[in-house]
């Protein structure tokens, strides 16, 4: 329970921080994008290590099917203490990670009061997830969609080489 409030403040102040220092340089069109792109890169490097140690005593996965269940069931828990509540596919690549009420977005209110604040606030997580599936083999793009707060989308789309 306090570990859960530490990480959420801890989220909120990387992203406070990041804004704050791309602000004070002056240039705002760029600097959405840079504050964007910084706080994926260090979810990615965060979900690379991440998925390292939950994964040193699995046995392998099978197919990229597998490899989703394991991210949306055994990772979801370790990082935000619930499944994910709905994964969908097309079964040709694409994969849709539904959390009704999603712990980073649960701090904010409910609702679309503070709809356009919410991008700001996933993009750690959207790197947590690509870095995760990076380390298990799998280069994607994650996008994050929000309709409705504390709801939330996680597409993944698996790149196919």
């Amino acid at each position: 329970m306090a570990d859960d409030v530490l990480f959420e403040f801890l989220h909120m102040e990387m992203v406070y921080h990041i804004y704050k220092d791309q602000a004070s340089r002056g240039e705002m069109d760029k600097d959405r994008a840079t504050c964007v792109s910084t706080l994926e890169g260090m979810g990615f490097r965060v979900g690379q290590g991440l998925i390292e140690r939950f994964t040193k005593d699995s046995p392998s996965f099978k197919d990229d099917l597998d490899v989703m269940k394991f991210i949306c069931k055994d990772f979801w828990i370790n990082v935000f203490r619930k499944q994910i509540d709905n994964l969908r596919t097309n079964h040709q690549g694409t994969y849709v990670l539904q959390d009704n009420k999603f712990a980073l977005l649960t701090q904010f209110s409910n609702g679309k009061q503070y709809l356009e604040e919410a991008p700001k606030y996933l993009a750690y997580s959207c790197g947590l997830v690509r870095g995760a599936l990076s380390n298990l083999g799998m280069d994607c793009v994650v996008t994050a969609e929000v309709s409705l707060m504390p709801s939330c989308k996680f597409q993944v789309v698996i790149q196919k080489i």
